[in-house]
């Protein structure tokens, strides 16, 4: 699996001009999920998301987790992430996990986050979104469970 978060301080998802998810602050992950991944790389990348500590503390170090902020997730699945660019102009999409496959670990993924705790929001799975976000910092990372 791979994720990219950036940390927000608001973000949405629009299908058809008409918002159907919508955090405040906390992280938007975009994320892919390759073909051989299984439920442990769901359970370790929320694991890992949820306690990575990226927010500002009182003396504005980055030492604070999700959790420890109270902040929200909106996950967003995007198979392009897997998306393998080395050899001619188009994008090979060979290692990104069936459509069945990535929306069950999808789902998973973002069970696992909300059993810890956290407000998880999603968009639609193989739908055409549009992605709002306020990137707060900027802090982008990827994280990926192998």
């Amino acid at each position: 699996m791979r994720a990219v978060i950036q940390r927000v301080k608001q973000s949405s998802v629009s299908i058809n001009n008409s918002t159907v998810s919508k955090i405040g602050k906390g992280l938007l992950v975009l994320l892919g999920i390759a073909k051989d991944d299984e439920i442990d790389d769901a359970d370790y990348l929320a694991e890992k998301l949820i306690h990575l500590r990226i927010f500002e503390d009182e003396n504005g170090k980055m030492n604070r987790s999700l959790l420890d902020t109270g902040g929200e997730m909106l996950v967003v699945s995007q198979f392009t992430l897997l998306g393998n660019c080395s050899k001619g102009r188009r994008p090979s999409f060979i290692d990104a996990a069936d459509p069945e496959k990535a929306n069950r670990l999808y789902e998973v993924f973002t069970d696992k986050v909300r059993e810890k705790g956290v407000t998880a929001k999603t968009g639609k799975f193989q739908t055409m979104m549009d992605v709002e976000l306020i990137n707060d910092g900027p802090v982008t990372l990827i994280v990926e469970s192998r």
